[in-house]
């Protein structure tokens, strides 16, 4: 293996971390704002499920990102250098704005950006790019209607019951669901590293004549992920946690099942999605379930226009890289 394919897989797991590092709020914003942990163990725990996520889930992502949006024949160092750097810029960019931007479709529209720059619009795999930039839309608004309807039949079974007691009822509760959210969201966005680095390692002939994502690369990225979480991610744990609406321990609970629901199955049908998306649209669900001035709107405007701005965005910082690297002959 050589120093560059070294390098570029050091580059894919400091993109690995930036995800978990800037996701960690899909994980734990909930389980934070309802102060049922505190930032420090809700990182840990986050982190850990974050990490044992391959145990649950098949590789049907990471495939998708590895042959299923641009050709595969067109992987080359210079494609994924360049995926990665614009996806890491505008990871960095979001991150320190506090803004919840998807790192998913960064990476995505990075690779796109990168493989359009190599050999035009004919590389595009039109298919996977559809399903992914439909699960734009039908992400948040699954984890909407879902979270919706669990807040409102929940809300419903414990009608006779104290606030009191329900609250230390939900209070338990959510270390289940932060858990199922944590595993859905390690499941779902550590694939997308190993698809990448399962493609270059293919490009070569390192992986044999098949793709294959190799058992290393899957502990690497996960583990690249749960460290990145460990970090937190305190800027964009305030926007998804509390300044999008107030959210209680019942609240809490289902957002997360609602949100894990969701990922768990796009998770198994190979699609990536967004874990930004998918919270964001639960939270929203509950808080609207109470009522419809609950919901910040005006927050919840300004991460819709980051997640439309961030693959054109991502792909126009890649297709800029691209140039760079082949211009310097990488």
């Amino acid at each position: 293996m050589s120093l560059l394919i070294i390098f570029l897989i050091a580059v894919a797991l400091i993109f690995d971390f930036l995800n978990g590092l800037h996701d960690a709020a899909n994980s734990i914003a909930t389980i934070v704002s309802t102060r049922v942990l505190s930032p420090r163990y809700a990182v840990a725990w986050a982190a850990f499920f974050n990490f044992i996520a391959f145990l649950v889930f098949g590789l049907h992502v990471a495939s998708t990102i590895g042959t299923g949006i641009v050709a595969a024949n067109i992987i080359n160092d210079q494609v994924v250098f360049a995926a990665l750097m614009g996806a890491i810029i505008w990871n960095i960019v979001t991150w320190l704005a506090g803004i919840p931007s998807p790192s998913s479709h960064a990476l995505i529209g990075g690779l796109v950006g990168a493989g359009v720059s190599a050999g035009g619009l004919n590389v595009v795999v039109w298919s996977g790019l559809g399903k992914t930039v439909a699960a734009i839309v039908l992400s948040p608004a699954t984890g909407f209607l879902l979270a919706l309807m669990l807040i409102l039949f929940v809300s419903w079974a414990f009608l006779k019951t104290t606030p009191f007691k329900a609250d230390y009822i939900f209070r338990h509760v959510q270390f289940l669901s932060a858990s199922a959210y944590s595993l859905g969201h390690g499941g779902n966005d550590a694939q997308k590293t190993m698809g990448i680095i399962a493609a270059l390692l293919f490009a070569h002939g390192l992986s044999g004549d098949h793709f294959v994502v190799p058992f290393w690369v899957v502990l690497a990225c996960q583990s690249a992920m749960a460290l990145g979480t460990l970090f937190g991610g305190w800027r964009i744990v305030r926007t998804m946690g509390s300044r999008i609406t107030h959210l209680t321990p019942m609240q809490g609970v289902c957002a997360e099942t609602a949100g894990s629901m969701t990922l768990f199955l796009a998770t198994f049908m190979g699609i990536p999605v967004s874990t930004t998306h998918t919270i964001t649209g639960a939270i929203v669900g509950v808080g609207t379930a109470r009522r419809v001035s609950a919901v910040r709107w005006n927050v919840a405007k300004d991460i819709v226009v980051a997640w439309i701005v961030t693959m054109p965005a991502a792909a126009l910082l890649s297709a800029g890289f691209y140039l760079i690297a082949n211009a310097a002959g990488m």
